[in-house]
């Protein structure tokens, strides 16, 4: 790994250029091909520059030099296909100094942070649990449908114990360590985070397509019955519920009272 990858902890968050200067709240723009939807109406809004978004990777071996990060430039090249500038990744060892690059990336003003590695059931696997310490509020359903992604392909994905969720207006989310993992992590993404990133910012709800009508199904034949419906059985019970031409009438006395 270049020196640049191996980052000390308490470093602030890589930044390219001017877009290194920490943006506040306010400065922040939607993804490259979205619009900002601040309470504007559809189509009103002009384009405008792109969210920034910062990839970590947590991992002990990879911020050691013992081997390449190979997750973390997947993370870049999918959140550089959303549109967003991406500065990172960010490569540290997994626990405190993961802590500590979300504080700092939230303090900055990211819309995005993705996190590759940690997320397992090793002992050294820390990164959820120094994730949802910077939480303020927990988004299960992204680690959910990540999980489901790949456990499809490949079992053991479900032991995957990342986490996702907001601090202040950044979203965070923990993708598992193997490029695999990641891959799958941001096949999920792609279909969430321009939608999720412009809701944490206050934007409109999208207006839903319009569906076409169902057409009028033809009303169902009565099959009720009833004595007073034409062409239903008569199940009244009265007394010629069995009578009718040809069918002859017994008397109600006992049987030696018949005439023969």
């Amino acid at each position: 790994m270049s020196g640049s990858e191996h980052c000390e902890t308490g470093s602030a968050p890589h930044g390219h250029g001017a877009e290194a200067a920490a943006h506040r709240h306010g400065d922040e723009a939607a993804p490259h091909g979205h619009r900002a939807s601040h309470g504007s109406a559809a189509g009103a809004s002009t384009p405008v520059r792109p969210y920034r978004a910062l990839a970590v990777t947590a991992s002990n071996r990879a911020s050691a030099g013992v081997y390449e990060d190979r997750g973390g430039p997947l993370l870049v090249a999918g959140l550089e296909a959303l549109g967003f500038a991406v500065d990172g990744p960010r490569v540290v060892p997994d626990g405190e100094p993961v802590r500590e690059v979300l504080r700092e990336a939230v303090a900055a003003g990211y819309a995005v942070v993705l996190t590759t590695g940690g997320t397992g059931i090793s002992p050294t696997d820390r990164t959820p649990e120094v994730t949802r310490s910077v939480l303020e509020r927990e988004i299960p359903g992204i680690p959910e449908a990540i999980r489901a992604e790949g456990a499809a392909k490949v079992p053991t994905a479900a032991l995957s114990r990342g986490v996702a969720g907001v601090a202040d207006r950044t979203l965070v989310v923990n993708l598992p360590g193997s490029t695999g993992g990641v891959k799958d992590g941001m096949a999920v993404l792609a279909r969430l985070l321009p939608h999720a990133v412009d809701q944490i910012h206050g934007g409109d709800h999208p207006a839903e397509p319009d569906r076409p009508a169902e057409p009028d199904r033809p009303a169902e034949p009565d099959q009720s019955g009833g004595p007073d419906r034409p062409g239903g059985p008569d199940h009244s019970g009265g007394p010629d519920r069995h009578t009718g031409p040809g069918v002859p009438q017994r008397s109600g006395g006992h049987r030696g009272d018949d005439p023969r």
